[in-house]
C-alpha cells in the first residue's frame, strides 16, 4: 500500500484533500492522471451496463433529497455503526472492525489486545509484547499461537474483559469504552431557517434516488419488467475511522443498478446471472478472475427484507475486502416509499396482465474501491535492459488499455530534427482527436519510456529516421513486454482501436 500511495502522490493520481492545511481525514482529491483513470472506469461501466443493454436506463438524482426519503428508507433511525472510544488516545474505532486476541504469558491469561481489522500477525505479536512489557514481566514466554487466528469482535467482550484489554494506540489497559451507536449521515440545513424543520442530509447511498424516481421512469421511459435503472454519483458517510487510503473514505462515488423483476421471477437464477456479469466486467478492465472470490452472506446475517446477498471480494493490500455487492432486496424499498409517500409503486405487467410492486436485485460498486483494485492489480516492479544494455529496475502500472489515463505516448526520436518533430506532432494531433494521448520530446528515449511505464501508458509510438527516410512506418513499443513493432499509420490506428475500444 505504501508503494501505491507513494506512486499516486508522485505521479499525480491522488492527493490528500486540503493538503496545504495539513489534510482532512477521509477525503481525497484526484489529480490529472487520477481523474482520467476514474472517468475511464465510470465511462466504461456506463457504456457496458447502460448503453450496450436494452433493459437498463440511466438516472442522475440530486445529492440532497427530501428528508422524508431517509425516514422511509430507515436511514434516519437505523443508519449507524457501533463505535468504541479510547479514553487515553482520544481515537475512535468501529467496533465491528476492532478485533480482540487473548495474551497468554507463561501459560496464564494476562489480558487481551485490541487491533483494527487487517492487522498482520507480526503487528499483533508486537502489540502483545507491548502488553507484556506494560505488566513489568518482560521475561515471560508469550504464546504466539493465540494470536494467529481471526480474532473476536470487541462487541463480544464484557466489562471485566475490556478492563484488561490494551487498545490499538494506548499505553495502558482498560482505556476502551463500551460500544455505542454512531450515526453516519452528514446533516445540513436547507433554506433560510436554522431550526429542525430545515434539517436535511447528504445522501449516504445513491439507491434511494433511484427508488424515489422509479415511478417517474416507469411513466416516461417506456420500460417493462424486467428492467434496471443505473446511476453513478457521490455519496457521503461520516465514517468513524476512515482508513486504508481510498478504500474507506467519507466522500466516495458509487456505480449502482436497481434491477426490477417480477415477484414470481426466478430470482436465484437472475442473481447468479448478475454475479457472472459483474465478474466478467471486472475481468474486462484488467482484474483477473482468479483474484475475485465470492462471499455468500449466511441467512442469519441477512437484513430481514433480504433474500440473498453475495459480495465479490478482492485481495487489497490491506487484506481481502468487499469490492462489489449484489443483493436481492425483495420489494422492501418500493414498499416503504409507497407507505410513507402515499404514492402507488405498482407497475402493470403486460405479460402477466396484473399489477404488483416489483422486487429488485441491486449490484452496487464503488468507483474508488474499483480504482484501488485496478491500481493493486496493475502495480508491478520488474527489471528490463536500459539504453546501454544494462539491467535496471522499473516501476510499471499494467493498466488495461481501456482504462489507462493515456492510451499512447508519441515521441520524436530526437527533438532537434524539425522533420521528425513535424511528423510526430501531426500524428499526435490526429490521435488526440480519438483518444487521450501524450506528447513527449524531452530526454533520452529510454527515459521517456520509463516515465510512461510508471503511469501505465500501454503504448509508446516513436517517430525515427526510418519513418523519415524509408517507408513512413513508426515504432510501436508495448509497455508490458517492451517489444517493438514497425507499423504503418493506418495499421497503427486499427491496432489501437482494437485494443482500446473493443
Amino acid at each position: 500500500m505504501e508503494s501505491i500511495i507513494g506512486l499516486c502522490k508522485r505521479r499525480g493520481f491522488i492527493f490528500a484533500s486540503s493538503e496545504i492545511y495539513g489534510g482532512y481525514n477521509g477525503f481525497f482529491d484526484y489529480g490529472p492522471l487520477g481523474v482520467e483513470l476514474r472517468n475511464n472506469i465510470k465511462n466504461i461501466w456506463w457504456r457496458d451496463m447502460v448503453q450496450r443493454r436494452d433493459d437498463i436506463v440511466g438516472l442522475d438524482s440530486s445529492i440532497i433529497m427530501h428528508p422524508d426519503i431517509w425516514k422511509a428508507s430507515g436511514h434516519v433511525d437505523g443508519f449507524s455503526d457501533p463505535m468504541v472510544d479510547c479514553k487515553e488516545s482520544k481515537l475512535r474505532y468501529r467496533a465491528d472492525q476492532l478485533f480482540i486476541y487473548p495474551v497468554i504469558l507463561d501459560d496464564t491469561s494476562a489480558g487481551y489486545i485490541a487491533v483494527v481489522e487487517g492487522t498482520d500477525l507480526n503487528t499483533r505479536i508486537k502489540q502483545a509484547k507491548k502488553l507484556r512489557d506494560s505488566l513489568g514481566n518482560k521475561q515471560a514466554k508469550l504464546d504466539e499461537s493465540q494470536l494467529d487466528s481471526e480474532g473476536t469482535e470487541i462487541t463480544e467482550l464484557d466489562e471485566a474483559q475490556r478492563a484488561v484489554t490494551l487498545g490499538p494506540d494506548a499505553k495502558d489497559i482498560g482505556t476502551l469504552t463500551e460500544p455505542r451507536e454512531f450515526k453516519l449521515m452528514f446533516e445540513t440545513k436547507v433554506g433560510p431557517l436554522a431550526d429542525q424543520s430545515a434539517v436535511a442530509y447528504l445522501r449516504p447511498e445513491t439507491a434511494q434516488g433511484i427508488f424515489a424516481n422509479y415511478k417517474n421512469i416507469v411513466d416516461t421511459g417506456r420500460v417493462k419488467i424486467p428492467f434496471g435503472i443505473a446511476q453513478i454519483g457521490k455519496a457521503f458517510r461520516n465514517e468513524i475511522t476512515p482508513r486504508n487510503f481510498i478504500f474507506r473514505s467519507r466522500e466516495f462515488e458509487q456505480m449502482e443498478i436497481e434491477y426490477f423483476i417480477s415477484p414470481d421471477a426466478d430470482w436465484k437464477t437472475l442473481h447468479r446471472e448478475w454475479l457472472d456479469t459483474c465478474i466478467n466486467w471486472l475481468e474486462s478492465i484488467g482484474i483477473p478472475r482468479d483474484q475475485v472470490s465470492e462471499d455468500v452472506h449466511a441467512e442469519d446475517k441477512l437484513a430481514f427484507y433480504s433474500q440473498a446477498t453475495t459480495d465479490l471480494m478482492f485481495e487489497f493490500p490491506h487484506g481481502k475486502q468487499e469490492l462489489w455487492g449484489i443483493a436481492c432486496r425483495s420489494d422492501y424499498d418500493l414498499g416503504q416509499h409507497q407507505k410513507h409517500s402515499g404514492k402507488s409503486m405498482e407497475i402493470f405487467d403486460e405479460a402477466q396482465k396484473k399489477k404488483y410492486i416489483p422486487h429488485v436485485i441491486e449490484p452496487s460498486l464503488g468507483v474508488d474501491r474499483t480504482l484501488l483494485a485496478v491500481l493493486t492489480t496493475a502495480y508491478d516492479e520488474d527489471e528490463i535492459p536500459n539504453d546501454k544494455g544494462d539491467v535496471e529496475k522499473r516501476t510499471v502500472l499494467r493498466f488495461s488499455p481501456k482504462i489507462a489515463p493515456y492510451k499512447a505516448a508519441i515521441f520524436p526520436l530526437v527533438k532537434n530534427k524539425p522533420e521528425l518533430v513535424e511528423i510526430a506532432e501531426k500524428l499526435y494531433r490526429k490521435l488526440q482527436k480519438r483518444w487521450n494521448v501524450f506528447y513527449d520530446a524531452s530526454g533520452a528515449i529510454g527515459r521517456r519510456y520509463r516515465r510512461q511505464d510508471e503511469i501505465g501508458t500501454p503504448y509508446g509510438i516513436t517517430i525515427d529516421f526510418d519513418t523519415l527516410e524509408k517507408d513512413g512506418t513508426v515504432t510501436l513499443r508495448d509497455r508490458d513486454t517492451t517489444e517493438q513493432t514497425r507499423l504503418s499509420e493506418k495499421a497503427l490506428i486499427q491496432f489501437l482501436e482494437e485494443q482500446i475500444d473493443a
